[in-house]
């Protein structure tokens, strides 16, 4: 998805640095074509190296505590779904990440894109 947002909003995906861990989905031939593909680098990170992961694990924590802690259970798949796609909506046009200045990540990657060619950078 992040992918195929970032190619139909124009933008380059050839610096692209894709990181992922050695979980059996990532090594699919299906997978690798498509980010080379896209002209995408991929990063594997160490067998059990959790600081390889860092940002997808902290992530996952707030995935967690954020959606499944607060909002759950669902009474079927469809609910679940629907409950994952809105999360994933708020987490990347409407929270506030402080990390990245108080912006939302949407906000902040357009900042980036805008300004890549300038040589702006924006302090967080």
């Amino acid at each position: 998805m992040g992918l195929w947002t970032r190619e139909r909003d124009g933008h380059d995906t050839s610096a692209l640095v894709h990181h992922f861990d050695r979980g059996a989905q990532y090594v699919a031939i299906r997978y690798a074509e498509r980010l080379a593909n896209a002209g995408a680098i991929a990063s594997v990170g160490t067998t059990g190296d959790s600081y390889d992961n860092a940002m997808a694990e902290a992530f996952n924590s707030l995935f967690k505590a954020e959606l499944v802690r607060n909002r759950g259970p669902w009474k079927n798949i469809d609910d679940l779904e629907i409950a994952v796609a809105e999360y994933i909506d708020w987490f990347n046009f409407r929270r506030l990440h402080g990390e990245i200045g108080l912006v939302p990540p949407v906000e902040y990657e357009e900042f980036y894109q805008s300004n890549t060619l300038t040589g702006a950078t924006r302090s967080a």
